[in-house]
């Protein structure tokens, strides 16, 4: 299932002045594949990664995802798409103290799902942070949260992965190691980086450069054939 921006602008008034986060952007992110946003801070990297998730409305413009209108529906509607559909990683590992490593990630999931404890236990495996199932986050490092994560925004094999400067907060070899887990989904659905580090998207399969809010340039590069 495609996703698409059309022609969406994100503005905001300060007394007589328009500013624009975003300003007449329109790309598409295929069905699978890895897709970087890059650009300096201020360019409208973020605004842009919300726009496409549903987590905004754009003043302008629409958001097609799997030819829905993501604009048109209610609010209701799009949280329902984001999470049944969407799994999201932001710079800081927001997670809930009071749960263990395993039910952080479990929380995400549909209730009653039978087959959640299973999962879970394979992501943590993959993600070689299974013997700290049982840790509180509290008494994980920046770079086993951060992996955590990933496992609950890949707990419900989403659609979509969007990571907004996923590895910000970490030092490089954490931060490598966070971008190959993304990296990987590309295979089972789409994943969307937003970042501005070159080496953290090296590998994408294409990038969209932004610059003071607008769509600088495209580049292709690894395309699959699938995408």
């Amino acid at each position: 299932m495609s996703l698409r921006t059309t022609n969406v602008s994100l503005s905001y008034f300060d007394g007589d002045q328009t500013t624009y986060a975003v300003r007449d952007i329109s790309i598409e992110v295929g069905a699978h594949g890895f897709f970087g946003i890059m650009g300096p801070s201020g360019s409208g990297k973020s605004s842009l990664l919300y726009l496409m998730s549903g987590l905004k409305q754009p003043t302008t413009g629409d958001v097609v995802y799997a030819k829905k209108s993501l604009v048109a529906m209610s609010e209701k509607e799009r949280a329902g798409i984001r999470r049944q559909q969407f799994g999201f990683v932001f710079q800081q590992p927001f997670l809930l103290n009071y749960l263990t490593a395993r039910e952080n990630v479990a929380v995400a999931a549909p209730e009653g799902d039978r087959s959640t404890a299973q999962r879970v236990d394979t992501l943590l495996a993959e993600l070689n942070i299974h013997h700290l199932r049982d840790r509180y986050p509290s008494h994980l490092s920046g770079g086993e949260r951060q992996r955590l994560v990933v496992a609950r925004a890949m707990i419900n094999e989403p659609a979509v992965i969007f990571a907004d400067e996923p590895t910000a907060a970490l030092d490089q070899a954490n931060g490598h190691a966070v971008i190959e887990l993304l990296m990987r989904y590309r295979e089972r659905g789409a994943v969307v980086v937003v970042t501005h580090d070159p080496a953290m998207v090296d590998a994408a399969d294409r990038l969209y450069h932004l610059r003071d809010g607008l769509l600088d340039s495209i580049e292709d590069r690894l395309i699959p054939s699938h995408i």
